[in-house]
């Protein structure tokens, strides 16, 4: 039996941005619960919760002080059962944010570890001497900026942190810290949760001879101040290692029926696929994996080609998960909007048709099926510590992260009765739920109409792709299962493309072109899909 994971539409809800149902302007297990025949309806098959757990909110959530229990911010316990039970009963399957490879300093681990050099917990995080003039162990650099050493008097020693001081590694090295991990994952698949999002999965393990990094060799990527992208990451992530946690992890939910963990590798450009690939090959790692390689900038036939082709190709018995926006990233329809001459509503037609035509599991972020863009914010209106920080130069990640619009006119477009932890301003509330759902042609509908479709098609579920040789700004490939065959094409430019056709087809689905004659004919962000049984040959119009 297929698993349910593999043709999944995943939901990305945020919590604090997706409904306040206590008036304290702060989203919360309880809005979600009365927010989740939104999900339902849009089609999708699962929802991913950003981390619910008690934190001090450093960096939202991606600093745990306790694992085993649910911040107050966002409720109780008995809230996320509930939640659980009406997602179950709604069809929906349920996983959530776990962040293994770090934890919050006001952890009861890491304060206990800090104190000295001897107690049970002292090399449960990674802490290293420093050099003879003081200085930090190496030269490892934070991806929110600086270096990725911090003293602790107490210990006359440093310890290792990849993003905020106020967010220590944990030693994945020692047997101990893994077992204390997997007891975490057995408590929340006990309580009837589905799977796991595995935030930073590559960063686990460290190189135990804490060994420099070279220089990057080309642009990097880089979150921050860019300093982090100045180096090839080669010890302080992605070690071999890693792969034997990866494999004891998927023992735990091998005890359980029908769970799944998705993998979130942050690695640069083309590495990121082959991360992904190793990650996921076999029956023993992780069920899926998704990377940043489609959250970036790039917007071309042979990026999207090669990434999908670079996984297939790499682990043919793998499984990935493709998403073109989450909280971390501009939002893709303000991203890419420049290839559609600025229309943002254009790129998240096309660019959700693509997505749903793409093999694997995807992935969407809340806001998307209304062609949501960032928000502008001043600095006066930031949360993000690294746009804290680094402002001008660096936004943050706020934009993305902005409540839900539900109601256009009500306060605060229906999020909630107080003032948002951050704002909804004016273009944001336009795109509301309420808005879009009673308009035919709304972007909203699109992705209703696009989920519907994909989950009555074999092709799109699970067939096998074959991509066409077409030239820039055209994507072209076919998918196959038994008998049927699905062509998909896309105008990824502002400018009409035409494609000769060879061969008996019709168009299917909703599309922005036509097909007469032997020949398709693209709009600018134009699309359309092609049914056929047998072979079509396929050349520039």
């Amino acid at each position: 039996m297929r698993e349910w994971w593999r043709d999944a539409v995943i939901y990305q809800v945020y919590p604090r941005s997706f409904q306040d149902s206590t008036g304290n302007g702060v989203g919360d297990l309880k809005g979600i619960t009365q927010r989740l025949p939104h999900i339902a309806d849009l089609g999708a098959d699962c929802v991913w919760l950003s981390p619910i757990f008690t934190s001090p909110q450093a960096d939202m959530g991606y600093d745990v002080s306790d694992y085993c229990d649910i911040d107050p911010l966002f409720g109780t316990l008995e809230d996320f059962d509930e939640m659980i039970a009406a997602a179950h009963d709604l069809g929906l399957k349920v996983i959530v944010d776990q962040v293994l490879s770090h934890s919050s300093d006001k952890h009861p681990w890491f304060e206990e570890s800090r104190a000295d050099r001897t107690n049970p917990k002292a090399d449960w995080y990674v802490w290293a001497d420093p050099k003879p003039d003081g200085s930090p162990p190496n030269n490892w650099a934070s991806v929110f900026g600086g270096s990725a050493w911090e003293f602790e008097p107490r210990r006359k020693q440093y310890y290792f942190h990849n993003f905020l001081t106020s967010q220590p590694d944990l030693n994945c090295r020692n047997p101990e810290v893994q077992d204390a991990l997997l007891d975490v994952m057995r408590f929340w698949l006990d309580r009837g949760l589905d799977g796991f999002r595995l935030d930073t999965v590559n960063y686990y393990i460290h190189d135990d001879q804490l060994r420099d990094n070279p220089p990057a060799t080309a642009d990097g990527f880089a979150m921050a101040s860019g300093t982090y992208g100045m180096q090839r990451h080669l010890y302080d992530k992605t070690r071999p290692e890693n792969v034997a946690f990866l494999e004891r992890m998927r023992a735990v939910c091998d005890e359980y029926e029908g769970i799944m963990m998705v993998g979130e590798v942050g690695e640069d450009g083309d590495r990121s696929i082959e991360v992904m690939a190793e990650y996921t090959e076999g029956e023993d790692r992780l069920h899926m994996a998704y990377s940043f390689a489609m959250l970036g900038p790039d917007f071309s036939a042979k990026h999207f080609r090669n990434c999908i082709k670079g996984f297939r190709d790499g682990a043919p018995n793998g499984h990935p998960e493709w998403s073109f926006s989450n909280h971390d990233v501009p939002r893709h329809a303000g991203r890419w909007a420049d290839h559609a001459g600025g229309d943002t509503d254009a790129v998240a037609r096309m660019t959700c048709a693509m997505l749903m035509s793409f093999p694997g599991t995807i992935g969407i972020y809340q806001g998307e099926e209304l062609g949501q863009t960032d928000t502008e914010l001043v600095y006066a209106e930031l949360t993000d510590p690294p746009a804290l920080r680094f402002w001008p130069a660096e936004k943050g990640r706020d934009g993305c992260r902005t409540p839900m619009v539900w109601e256009k006119d009500a306060p605060n477009a229906g999020f909630s009765t107080a003032a948002p932890w951050l704002p909804v301003k004016a273009p944001q509330a336009a795109r509301a739920v309420n808005i879009q759902a009673a308009a035919n042609d709304s972007v909203l509908q699109h992705y209703k109409e696009v989920i519907a479709y994909r989950k009555g098609s074999a092709p799109l579920r699970e067939g096998d792709v074959t991509f066409h040789d077409l030239p820039e700004p055209v994507l072209g490939f076919t998918r196959t299962a038994g008998a049927e065959s699905l062509t998909c094409l896309y105008n990824l430019g502002p400018k009409p493309v035409a494609v000769k056709v060879t061969g008996e087809a019709e168009v299917t689905g909703p599309h922005e072109g036509s097909f007469a004659g032997g020949k398709v004919s693209l709009p600018g962000t134009g699309w359309i899909w092609l049914r056929h049984s047998v072979p079509l040959k396929l050349a520039k119009g």
